[in-house]
């Protein structure tokens, strides 16, 4: 860690500020119009449909990836990663559960036709145990050992062929960072998906820091001065930063 006792932005006239918030001003509407526009791009991706047959483990025994949907026509499955030599959930993961995905949150996404799925690679019971522990109530499964995790890029583990993170290859992930061998490792994603009948289609999956804007407290730090105090960032000399494991 920097010592940031002494590392502060550069002290100016009113004037010299105004124009200088102007000129970012400028910056952050081109960044909210291309993200407007990589939205809309979004909405017009193509989707998949989903061969495969997965059955979690819930409360209320087995359900389909379609019975997860709970009657809506849109899904956001999240990732859920979970520390197996500690039988206990991440804490980032944890963090992001407290704050998005409260009943207020949940009746919002519900009166817009999207269902919510928290999965996990752990057991049922550790998910009912931990969810019980932080008083918890969003609809949780096991992915009860299926192939889910696996082909959709949520847990890479060689002994299962799981090899790709991010729409890269083991041998682009090893430029970036990762090891020679995959031991079952949770990273983290989301994907989204459409029911049109009984037939479920992908339309969306992100990972790394595509998740960027689904944790809240990013948003708070991008503005102040410290930032989120990440070594990957781009600050001023003498800025805390800490190790941080992105994988871009």
């Amino acid at each position: 860690m920097n010592d940031t006792s002494h590392a502060l932005p550069p002290v100016v006239s009113r004037e010299e500020w105004l124009a200088a918030r102007k000129a970012l001003l400028a910056r952050e509407r081109e960044a909210t119009r291309l993200r407007d526009a990589v939205n809309a791009e979004r909405r017009r991706m193509p989707m998949v449909k989903v061969e495969k047959e997965y059955l979690f483990e819930g409360p209320d025994g087995k359900e389909s990836l379609l019975d997860l949907f709970e009657g809506r026509r849109q899904l956001y499955v999240h990732s859920f990663m979970w520390v197996d030599a500690l039988d206990t959930g991440c804490p980032v993961c944890t963090a992001t559960s407290d704050i998005n995905f409260t009943p207020s949150m949940l009746s919002q996404l519900h009166r817009r036709d999207v269902s919510l799925a928290v999965i996990s690679r752990t057991s049922l019971a550790s998910i009912e145990r931990y969810k019980a522990e932080k008083g918890w109530s969003f609809p949780w499964y096991s992915t009860g050992g299926n192939d889910f995790p696996y082909d959709y890029q949520l847990t890479v583990d060689d002994e299962r062929g799981a090899t790709e993170y991010n729409y890269r290859d083991r041998e682009d992930l090893s430029r970036r960072g990762f090891g020679e061998t995959f031991s079952e490792l949770d990273l983290p994603g989301n994907l989204v998906f459409l029911r049109d009948g009984d037939d479920v289609y992908q339309t969306y999956g992100a990972y790394a820091r595509g998740l960027d804007h689904i944790v809240p407290y990013y948003n708070f730090l991008d503005l102040t001065p410290l930032g989120r105090q990440e070594d990957w960032e781009e600050t001023p000399e003498g800025w805390t930063t800490y190790p941080f494991g992105h994988f871009f």
